[in-house]
Formats: C-alpha cells, structure tokens, sequence
C-alpha cells in the first residue's frame, strides 16, 4: 500500500451516488420485476466509467468503482452468497434497538421513513441459513472487476481498492443450519475469503467495511474480562477472514454508520482503535468530521500506531450537504500527523456517501465538491508538514492543483 512519503495522500470509503436511471433497473433487479439485464449491465459499466473520471478530476489519489453495481451491502447475501432463504414478511428495522430511537422516537420515526430506511430499493427482507454457506459470486465479482479495471485504464491515479463484505456483518441472519454460531461465522469467513482472493489476485487492494467494530461488536457493556474475550475473539475470526491476503493489500473502516442522529452514545476512538488495530490490516479507516468526534485525535497521545500502519482519519463527514474548508482538514490533518508521523496519515471521508444506492442524504455535486476540498486540504497540509521538517517532499510537483498524480496501479 502506498504511503504518504512525500505528501498527504486521498482517498476515501467506497461508496459513491449512482445515477437516476440506473438506480430505477436496480430498484426492478431487486424487487424481481422483469429489466433489461444488458441495458442493466450496458448502464452499470459507464457510471464505473464515469465514477472513476469524477474521482480522478476531483483530485482523489486511492479510487475505487463507486460500489456502483451494487445497491448496498444488505442485498449482498442474496447476490453473492448460498445457503440462505428468504422468510416471508419484512425484517425488523435495523435501527428499531438503537438506543437513541427510543430517547428520540419522532426525529427518527420522520427520519427513517424519509432518508435512511426509506432510501432503500426493496423492503428489508429476513433471511435464514438452511444449507451450507457457499460463495456464488463469482460472476457478479468478475464483472466488478473488469469494469473496475476498463475505467482505470488511461487513467493517472495512485492505487485503486475494491469493498467486500465481512462475516461480522453477514451473520446478522437467522442460523437453522449450523450447530453453533461459531461454525456459522466460520463457514461465512471462508466464503467471502474467495472474493477477498478475487480482488488481491486483479491487483487491488481490499476495503473491509465493519460499523460493528466502532460499538466493540456490541459488546462495550460487558464486564471487562468478558469484555476482552469476545472482543479478543472477533479480532481472531477477523484475521481467519484474511488468512493469506498480506496486510498491505487491506483497509479495515469502521464508523458511526449512515445515521444523521445525534450520536450521544457513541464510543470514541480510543474506546476501540487499538483491537482495530490488531486486525491484519496496513491501514485503518475512523470517523473525524462527525462534530462529536473532532477532538478523538487525541486517542493516539495514548496509543503508539504499531510500526507499519497507516491511518485514513474520514476528513469530510457523511452527515451534511456542508463542504468542509480546505484549512479546517488540513489542520486536523496536521494533528494527526504530529501524533502518529505524517507518512503514516492518508486522509478519506468519514463513510460512504451513498451506502444505500437510493440515498441522497449527501446531494452528488455537493459529494463531489467534498472531494476536491480533500484534495485541496491535502495539499495545504502537505506545505505545512514538508517545509516544516524540510527533509524530504519536492513540492514543486504537486504545486498544481491538476498535476498527475502518482503511476497508476495494473
């Protein structure tokens, strides 16, 4: 994985808006009425195209596909995974145990009909595993890849990476097959280690997503040792999860997920930073910009980053049309920086812009213009950081706002 070694890298989360009309055949695709699967396929492959433009222009260094074939991770085990049925009638809110639902039950009960619930393409099906879990997404991760790899070329860009999901999340559902819940999230690692190889072997690295790991997998309320153990044990099904991906080729993210709430039972970064930490991953993604997280830098005046690691602090924040100023990332830039050394720090979004392909929480220009602020303030923090020291940085090169970036990656 590329480093900051001669000035502040982009990137970002994953997920980026799909247009109007591709989301009305995936709207069709997933509630089973009849599309056209080639105009499907046709539309899916120029918004990559268009995607990856976008990310290059905007100034973004580490891009991706935008996700824009896929609708969202809650349709991933019906796409790309067997083993499971659906059960009749609509699943349960995912939100509906949140803490905050039941201290603020009218903003959510307006803001879930509206925005986050509501932006979804088919009502939330309720899944259950009957069969043995295998992996059936090999065509949907090959055309993933070829038109991944079709936008790039031509293009000047640093690295490019490709989201997968993690058993963590997937075995939400309903278990009738497996005798224990530890078989369960043994048989979903070793399916989705297939799609891990898939990416690794195209040469891209991979973007872990787990929002899970930012409530220590929901168990912060434990007694510590217990506590510990099951926090101990998820680290462990994790790296089982990589077992053979070096760590170079993984970005491991967590965050507050897409919820535009007030996040006053949050946990902080140092609460779960240093478990994240000992994932098998080169760089870890966290949550700045959410207004309740500014001052979480201050977790690595605590803990020392481990030799290796690289940190992505999200510098734009996934819960307001606002554009951040270029300055203001810049300086939380530099404070990271200061703590954990400034070739260990790339800078990306606090999550995805549209994790759910319906949403338009964050309007598409105004995501875009998110990113060139990135772009920007990566660029005044570069000038701080490198004068300041004057050791290493040849500034002159990147004194152009649209200057080429780095080599492109295969």
């Amino acid at each position: 994985m590329k480093t900051s070694t001669d000035r502040i890298l982009t990137t970002h989360t994953g997920s980026i808006a799909r247009p109007d009309d591709l989301i009305e055949l995936m709207r069709a695709k997933e509630n089973g009425r009849p599309y056209d699967r080639q105009a499907f396929e046709a539309r899916v492959t120029a918004a990559v195209e268009d995607c990856v433009r976008h990310q290059v222009e905007a100034g973004l260094d580490v891009i991706n596909d935008g996700e824009q074939r896929k609708s969202g991770f809650a349709t991933y085990l019906t796409e790309r995974i067997g083993g499971f049925e659906e059960l009749p009638g609509a699943g349960e809110s995912p939100g509906s145990q949140w803490r905050e639902v039941s201290e603020f039950p009218a903003y959510y009960e307006r803001y879930f009909k509206v925005a986050m619930f509501g932006a979804m393409l088919s009502p939330q099906r309720r899944l259950v595993c009957r069969g043995p879990v295998t992996y059936t997404g090999q065509e949907a991760i090959a055309t993933d890849i070829a038109n991944l790899k079709s936008a790039l070329a031509g293009r000047q860009y640093t690295e490019a990476f490709m989201s997968a999901a993690l058993p963590t999340g997937l075995a939400e559902q309903q278990n009738e097959y497996y005798s224990s819940r530890d078989d369960f999230l043994t048989a979903l690692a070793d399916a989705v280690h297939e799609e891990y190889r898939a990416i690794i072997d195209a040469g891209f690295l991979i973007q872990l997503d787990d929002p899970a790991a930012s409530q220590l997998w929901g168990h912060a309320g434990a007694e510590p040792p217990e506590r510990a153990r099951r926090v101990g044990a998820m680290v462990d099904l994790i790296n089982y999860t990589l077992r053979d991906i070096p760590a170079e080729k993984v970005r491991y993210h967590t965050c507050y997920g897409i919820n535009q709430g007030p996040h006053i039972h949050d946990l902080h970064l140092r609460d779960f930073i240093e478990p994240m930490l000992k994932v098998n991953a080169q760089a870890v993604s966290f949550e700045v910009m959410n207004l309740r997280h500014l001052h979480d830098y201050h977790a690595f005046e605590d803990v020392k980053l481990p030799d290796g690691k690289i940190i992505i602090p999200g510098m734009l924040s996934n819960g307001a049309n606002w554009v951040e100023h270029p300055e203001l990332i810049a300086e939380f830039t530099v404070r990271y920086a200061d703590l954990v050394g400034r070739e260990n720090v790339m800078i990306g979004n606090d999550c995805g812009f549209a994790s759910q392909a319906g949403s338009r929480e964050i309007d598409p220009n105004v995501a875009w213009a998110k990113f060139a602020a990135l772009a920007e303030g990566a660029r005044i923090a570069t000038r701080r950081l490198w004068h300041r020291f004057g050791d290493r940085g040849n500034l002159a090169s990147y004194a152009d706002a649209n200057s080429p970036r780095n080599a492109k990656s295969p």
